[in-house]
């Protein structure tokens, strides 16, 4: 289908004044058929990554972490709000809370239980320009939003926003990377094609679609540059999500990290940092530490042992990856460059580059592959004296608003709460979590993704994809978990982490209590297991 035709076969008008009894009939339907199409998804995504790869390092169970999960767990999110709907109400959040005169804080959760139980440790904030205000997505106008999907991850749940938060039809075009993931989803929203609230065209169809007269708005992942080319050639406003370099700020603790601390921490940024080959929109590449930090060595130390020896090899598959690498090994010769399972991957190499400048090469461009480097701030390893100015080089440096992450121990925590506090607010990002991966803020329902960029540079994006609380003038999602949460995902037994794909997968298209149970349950007896690769 071409753009123009799926435009002209599309029912915008109809599709707002569906009742909400009906989306919420549709929702459950989508889901549904989740379950009947979730095996050729994930088969579909591992092959492309594989055949890119010429190797087996996609497993099935990490594929549909990928596709399936953050799509269902953005249906069944929307599921709650329409319950809401119908009940006569719109979800109400924990607390609202002013900051200062037009900045308030609203700390939402989950919309169900067995979500809450699952994030127990969690607590997610919106920080909102102005008097907070929800909107009714049935009283948003009728229009048509144009989507173009992500070349790294197929599951592109911004169709979902797009029709159930923001009451528009939808067309969809996929990247050439997962046109055959976007055949298998077309077949699971088949009941919102028959409602002609979506169309889905062909990956060549790109530039027909953004420029079309008539939509509402474009939702774009991808580049900055073709972001760019977007905006410039089309006069449809244009909402965006294109990465940048991420940092994770390690604050200096009062007391000693101990030796658990440090091995968790480096193994949880190994995992994340891994994930789809470092090919993650918002997982940290610039480690920020205090070059006084008496545990410093240490933690580099553990954290190059993790990305070795105890979290398992990752594909590097993006394509133009080798480009970047060979770029920056250019400027860093001396880098160190990592082979996980002793080097019996081709392209599965990881490099961590040490004490880099504050505006070296680094610091000022993203790798999207499997690089991370360190800038050690000559700055007091006391959390007051260090935080304030680290996120100034953050703020000020480093390429990009997307995402970010403040490492810090529990008593430090306590003992410099105003300093943490003031950090999270000043920290000019999208997403700012604490003691937990920036790319857990897009896979939260109840948050929102996008860059933080109002008055500067276009680089990670203009605005950002809604929330399930349908909250509007959103500055940045703010998402915080224990130092030693034992929800963080860390991938230390291929087994154990191909069995947690595959429960969270099936708990997140059929959310039961028994689903839950069984998750929970295979989770706690494969924590014995022992290192497999």
């Amino acid at each position: 289908m071409t753009a123009q035709e799926a435009f002209d076969n599309l029912d915008p008008q109809g599709w707002a004044q569906q009742p909400p009894h009906v989306r919420l009939h549709l929702l459950e339907e989508v889901r549904d058929r989740m379950r009947l199409f979730a095996s050729d998804l994930a088969i579909a995504d591992g092959d492309m990554k594989n055949e890119l790869l010429g190797e087996d390092l996609y497993s099935y169970g990490m594929n549909l972490i990928a596709t399936v999960v953050p799509v269902a767990n953005t249906l069944t999110a929307c599921i709650h709000l329409y319950e809401n709907i119908i009940k006569g109400h719109m979800p109400s959040p924990e607390k609202i809370t002013q900051i200062s005169d037009q900045i308030y804080d609203v700390e939402v959760k989950p919309l169900d239980a067995k979500d809450r139980l699952m994030s127990a440790t969690q607590k997610m904030h919106l920080r909102i320009k102005g008097e907070p205000k929800q909107i009714n997505p049935l009283e948003k106008p009728a229009g048509i939003i144009a989507v173009s999907g992500a070349g790294n991850y197929s599951s592109s749940l911004e169709m979902v926003k797009a029709m159930f938060l923001e009451n528009k039809a939808v067309i969809h075009k996929p990247h050439q990377l997962n046109a055959k993931t976007d055949e298998v989803w077309e077949k699971i929203f088949e009941p919102l094609i028959e409602a002609k609230a979506i169309a889905f065209i062909d990956h060549a169809e790109g530039k027909a679609m953004t420029t079309l007269e008539g939509l509402d708005k474009i939702y774009f992942t991808g580049s900055t540059a073709v972001a760019k080319a977007i905006d410039a050639a089309s006069s449809t406003p244009l909402i965006s999500e294109c990465g940048g370099n991420n940092p994770c700020i390690i604050v200096p603790g009062d007391q000693p990290w101990s030796k658990k601390e440090i091995e968790h921490q480096a193994i949880q940024i190994a995992t994340i940092s891994k994930l789809n080959g470092g090919a993650v929109c918002g997982r940290v590449q610039t480690l920020v530490t205090s070059k006084h930090w008496p545990q410093r060595e240490e933690f580099l130390d553990a954290l190059e042992r993790a990305i070795e020896d105890q979290t398992p090899a990752a594909g590097t598959y993006y394509p133009g990856s080798d480009k970047v690498l060979e770029k920056f090994m250019s400027y860093y010769p001396d880098a160190k460059v990592l082979k996980p399972e002793g080097g019996k991957y081709k392209n599965a190499n990881f490099v961590v580059i040490r004490d880099i400048d504050q505006d070296s090469f680094a610091v000022q461009n993203e790798a999207f592959c499997q690089i991370i480097d360190e800038v050690a701030l000559d700055l007091p390893a006391n959390a007051s004296e260090f935080l304030p100015h680290a996120v100034e080089f953050c703020n000020t440096k480093l390429l990009g608003t997307l995402g970010s992450c403040i490492l810090i121990d529990e008593k430090t925590k306590k003992h410099h709460k105003p300093a943490v506090d003031q950090a999270v607010t000043d920290m000019e990002y999208g997403a700012v979590t604490v003691n937990t991966m920036p790319p857990f803020v897009f896979l939260s329902p109840y948050l929102t993704w996008g860059g933080n960029e109002e008055g500067k540079e276009f680089v990670s994006g203009i605005g950002n994809f809604g929330n399930t609380y349908c909250f509007e003038n959103i500055e940045k999602s703010i998402l915080e978990d224990q130092f030693m949460s034992m929800g963080h995902m860390m991938n230390t037994n291929k087994k154990a982490f191909d069995h947690l794909g595959t429960n969270m997968a099936e708990f997140s298209m059929h959310p039961s209590w028994g689903k839950l149970t069984k998750m929970l349950g295979t989770t706690a007896v494969d924590n014995f297991r022992k290192k497999d690769f």
